[in-house]
């Protein structure tokens, strides 16, 4: 979004706070600055936000994830400045909180309802993540709208066309399915382990997991007792996923939720076919409620398992695919965010 911005001549600011495993993403350009913030937390930016806004007074502020939005709040306060304040959301706020404690919960929400009316829009990436938004915080359904993350650029298909290392690509003749992601509970890469397990006694396949996570060695070791080592790769954090899912025969999400599921519209893209499960939130909407790719119930591995092998036999055309993720396109998505902005009418 950032690089699209610049390239319609806008001047855009990277206001980076970087943690301890945190990194920077690669983006250049003469309209393109990065300013790394001291500390590595998004709370504790709070005074240098605020500096930052009395000294350069932008046009838009856009802060990523309630965190930060709540600190933009009280940055603009502090500095009292007309900037415009627009908030994106990503993610699925009630999923994330359903394994907190009361008081867990109550300290990530009610700062949302106090905060969040005073920022003057809120972008979701999903029409599934403005409903959990307004449900939260309360705000008027003017305030929150849905656009489309700017997923799908040229670099994905240049990228795609890299060699993989891995020694499996090198057979042609033997399917193999991926998924990708961090290795945690809510991607639920066991339902896929098991699902898996049933497509094997049927066709042979293979399944490679792209990530890295602390769910590792609980995922090992249920694919050692299932006797799939022989099947299943994981072979951690890869630099280009689009390499690997552009020579794979079939694409699965299994997550439990999600924003909108970027990694799905990247498999599309490239003309892969795709399975997911209908989770919040996201795919139900990418997929057009199973159009472009069979959705299954969250958790349902016997469900997965049979989508997989029917969309292994019949995959739908490249073609197709690639049509349901016209909105995502970097200009396309840019265009709106103008438009959003108030930069274009």
């Amino acid at each position: 979004l950032l690089q699209g911005l610049a390239d319609h001549e806008l001047s855009v600011d990277l206001l980076a706070v970087v943690g301890k495993h945190g990194w920077l993403p690669d983006i250049s350009g003469p309209n393109i600055r990065v300013i790394q913030f001291k500390t590595g937390h998004t709370q504790l930016a709070l005074p240098e936000l605020a500096r930052y806004l009395r000294r350069e007074r932008p046009d838009v502020l856009m802060p990523a994830k309630d965190r930060a939005v709540r600190t933009a709040v009280l940055a603009r306060r502090l500095a009292r400045v007309d900037t415009r304040l627009v908030g994106q959301l990503h993610n699925n706020i009630s999923a994330l909180m359903e394994t907190k404690t009361a008081l867990q919960r109550w300290l990530r929400c009610a700062p949302m309802r106090w905060l969040f009316p005073d920022v003057d829009l809120i972008i979701a990436v999903s029409e599934g993540v403005v409903q959990d938004t307004l449900k939260i915080t309360g705000l008027p359904t003017e305030k929150v709208i849905a656009l489309p993350n700017p997923v799908v650029g040229r670099e994905i298909y240049a990228k795609s066309l890299e060699v993989v290392e891995h020694p499996w690509f090198a057979d042609t003749s033997i399917p193999i399915i991926i998924g990708a992601g961090r290795l945690t509970r809510e991607k639920d890469f066991a339902t896929l382990i098991r699902a898996f397990g049933l497509v094997r006694r049927q066709k042979d396949c293979r399944l490679l997991i792209l990530g890295e996570g602390p769910l590792r060695w609980e995922l090992e070791t249920q694919i050692a007792e299932l006797g799939l080592a022989h099947s299943i790769s994981l072979p951690g954090y890869v630099e280009n996923p689009f390499a690997y899912m552009a020579k794979s025969s079939l694409f699965v999400l299994s997550s439990v939720w999600e924003g909108s599921g970027n990694v799905l519209i990247e498999a599309l893209a490239l003309g892969i076919p795709v399975v997911s499960t209908d989770c919040p939130h996201g795919p139900g909407e990418t997929l057009a409620g199973g159009k472009f790719g069979t959705l299954v119930a969250v958790g349902d591995h016997q469900g997965l398992a049979e989508a997989m092998l029917n969309t292994l036999s019949q995959p739908l055309p490249a073609t197709e695919l690639q049509r349901a993720v016209t909105d995502f396109s970097v200009e396309r998505s840019t265009r709106r965010y103008l438009q959003t902005l108030g930069f274009t009418d």
